[in-house]
Formats: structure tokens, C-alpha cells, sequence
């Protein structure tokens, strides 16, 4: 049982001040230092320095740490070439990023006060990485093969994948499943995933409609993407449409990752099967892929995230870096209500998305908290200084544990 009094509380949705917050694995209450001093008499108390503020932990929905040893190895600027790239260099990168490699990588997402992070795991390779991390991690098991002759063998060879990670029992750790896209993933191995995601309750993402690329193909099987098929698979035509991708999903509420081409029609696809959209705005930058209309994702009230994707497509996992650049990529939308839907996107409504008590300075939550040192005073636009700023950490406490 411990009690922590900073100068200001960030919700994330309210700035409070003189209060202290008593927690042990979640919180238990938030009054007066005196109050909780009456309630809990034997809780140690953690003394905090002028101007700091306790907020949530950050929330990072999708990564992929496999590829963490990229910096300069692939092809930036289009989605066709980068894709290139990286079947050229797969094999160097695995090879460069062993378990040390992808430790330093959720170390770094620890250190800009990620506590919770979304593993999207091609080969397993990240298993003991994310399994050692002190961060909450939702391990996404990912399905990729679109050629029906290798059904079996590429089911197998996921659900191998998937019962290693389920035999990771420590608390915090929570195997999952993620369908690539529709253009790599055969509908039949889909609809088997997602019979086994239904049965097991297991959470779920897939990436939809990041380029332009991917549009022409699954529209009209042509565009830069019918070159790469023709030369890798032998495939001459996209496995199913974009609207048939997602009745698929329709019982299933999923993460979809990047969605900046999707039309009207599968929007509300999207409305009707609950499920939720992923930005990942540097990622999109570096890619060319184009910018996601949120206008349109709020108009039809579809909630978004956002997450940094992996390096090898982003120079960092740091959340308040994807934020800074979210807020000067979507230039016409109106500053502190972006700002603060921004921290939103990375605490209260990523944890909803990915099924946790979590992500708020709420009693009953689970006590994940970042302790922040301001140096002012806080005013009614804190979530974009916190964007801006980029203020040190003090503190950062998982379940209540300071592992920071």
C-alpha cells in the first residue's frame, strides 16, 4: 500500500490538483493527503518534488519488434519499394536482432513511459523479449500466407506459434492473434484464426487499407502490387475484396491497423462490427501511404488510437514523439482538442481498445501511472505541453510496482 501526493493529477480527461492517490496493484482511492493518511495509516508515502504530475501509463497498441535492428537498411518514401526492401533484407534484419536487440527496444519504449505495448509477433522470434519485459504486453501472434496449397502447414506453424506464447503464464501477458492483411492471407486461413480467436476470447488486429497500393489491387488486381505477386507468389489476382476482408470480422470487434484508404461502404463496415482503427501517423509519413481523414473516422463514430509501428518503419517508439507528429500532420484540425484526444488515443481509449483496466487515474484501475516533472505550473493546455515538451520522468509504476 502506498500513497502518492503529487502537485497535479492528469486524469487524462481532467487536471487535478491537491490530491494524492493511495494504490497498491490498482488504485484505491484519490482524496486529500490528510484523508487518505486517516484511511490508510500504515501506506508508505511517496513524497513528490514541486510541479510534478502523475498521469497515466502510455499505451502502444501495435509494434513489431522483430525488426528493431533497422535504421538505415530500408527504402523509404513509397509503400511498393519499401515493401521490396524488406523482403531483401528480412533475413539480415532477423538475423541482426536477437533477444538483446529487442530488450533494448521495449527498454526504450519503458523509458518514454510506454507500460503496456501490443507485440505483433511474425515468427516468434520476440517471445522471450516480450514475455521479459516489465511492461503489460498483448503478444499478437500473426497469420500470414495467401496460397492455399500451404494452408495446413502455415496454420500449424502459427499455432505453434500461438501455444508457446500461451504458455507464458506471468501476469500482464495476454497471447493474441493478428491476420496481416487481406492481400496476404488466404480466407481460408482467416476464417479458421478467427474461430480460434471466438472459441478462446483471445483479442484481435489486422492491418486494412494502409496504401494506395493495396486499394488498386484489391479493387481492381492491378497497380504496383500486381508486379510483386506476379514476381513472389505467382498470383495474378487479389484472395478477396476489401468489403469481404471485413465480413469476415463482422462478429469480431478488431484493431485495424492504419485504414487511411478505406471508402464510405467499408467504414461502416467498420461502425457495424465494432471495431477500432490504429494510427500509426509516422509509420504512414515514411511509407508515403498518404494521411487518414480522423474528421471521417469521428464522424462515423469509429474510435482510433495511435502507436508507433515498428522500426522498420519509424526511427522510434517513443508515443510522445508519434503525438508531436500527429499533431503537425493533421494541420487543419483545431490544436488543444487534437492535443488532447491525442493523450486519449495512448491511455483511456487504448486500453478500451485493447480490453484492460487500465489507462486512467481512476479509483479501480490497475495503478500503471507515470510521475512527470513539469517546470510551471500546469494550465488547461497540458496535454499539449505534454505532447511538446517531452517532460522527464520521475516514476513510472506498473501494477502499482516501480520499475522506473
Amino acid at each position: 500500500m502506498k500513497i502518492i501526493t503529487p502537485a497535479y493529477i492528469l486524469t487524462p480527461t481532467e487536471l487535478k490538483k491537491n490530491l494524492g492517490v493511495a494504490f497498491d496493484r490498482t488504485i484505491l482511492a484519490i482524496d486529500t493527503q490528510e484523508t487518505l493518511l486517516q484511511r490508510f495509516p500504515k501506506a508508505e508515502q511517496i513524497s513528490c518534488p514541486p510541479n510534478t504530475l502523475l498521469m497515466p501509463g502510455l499505451i502502444n497498441a501495435h509494434v513489431h519488434l522483430e525488426f528493431s535492428a533497422n535504421k538505415t537498411s530500408l527504402d523509404y518514401g513509397d509503400f511498393v519499394p519499401w515493401l521490396h526492401s524488406v523482403i531483401e533484407h528480412r533475413d539480415d534484419l532477423m538475423h541482426a536482432c536477437d533477444t538483446v536487440c529487442m530488450k533494448h527496444a521495449t527498454s526504450m519504449m519503458l523509458d518514454s513511459g510506454i507500460t503496456t505495448f501490443g507485440a505483433v509477433s511474425s515468427h516468434g522470434l520476440d517471445l522471450e523479449a516480450a514475455a521479459g519485459a516489465p511492461q503489460k504486453v498483448i503478444f499478437f501472434n500473426e497469420l500470414i500466407g495467401s496460397q492455399a496449397n500451404m494452408a495446413d502447414a502455415l496454420f500449424n506453424d502459427f499455432l505453434s506459434r500461438l501455444d508457446a506464447s500461451q504458455s507464458i503464464t506471468r501476469r500482464g501477458f495476454y497471447p493474441a492473434v493478428a491476420i496481416h492483411s487481406p492481400y496476404s492471407v488466404h480466407p481460408i486461413l482467416i476464417n479458421k484464426a478467427l474461430q480460434l480467436a471466438q472459441n478462446e476470447s483471445l483479442r484481435l488486429s489486422a492491418h486494412f487499407m494502409e496504401s494506395r497500393s493495396e486499394r488498386e489491387w484489391l479493387d481492381n488486381n492491378q497497380g504496383p502490387f500486381k508486379a510483386f505477386f506476379e514476381t513472389f507468389l505467382k498470383q495474378s489476382h487479389a484472395l478477396c475484396r476489401a468489403n469481404e476482408f471485413l465480413e469476415l470480422f463482422q462478429e469480431t470487434p478488431t484493431l485495424m491497423t492504419h485504414v487511411v484508404h478505406a471508402d464510405p461502404c467499408e467504414l461502416r463496415q467498420l461502425v457495424h462490427g465494432h471495431h477500432t482503427v490504429i494510427h500509426c501517423p509516422i509509420s504512414n509519413r515514411l511509407l508515403g501511404v498518404g494521411t487518414i481523414n480522423l474528421d471521417d473516422l469521428d464522424r462515423s463514430n469509429i474510435p482510433w488510437i495511435t502507436a508507433t509501428d515498428g522500426l522498420s518503419s519509424n526511427y522510434t517508439l517513443n508515443l510522445f514523439e508519434e503525438m508531436k507528429a500527429a499533431l503537425f500532420m493533421h494541420s487543419d484540425a483545431p490544436l488543444l482538442p487534437l492535443a488532447n484526444r491525442l493523450i486519449e488515443s495512448v491511455t483511456t481509449k487504448a486500453a478500451a481498445a485493447l480490453q484492460l483496466n487500465s489507462g486512467a487515474i481512476a479509483v479501480g484501475k490497475d495503478a500503471d501511472m507515470l510521475l512527470l516533472q513539469l517546470d510551471s505550473v500546469p494550465t488547461e493546455q497540458i496535454a499539449l505541453h505534454l505532447i511538446l515538451q517531452h517532460y522527464p520522468i520521475n516514476a513510472i509504476f506498473i501494477d502499482g510496482t516501480k520499475v522506473k
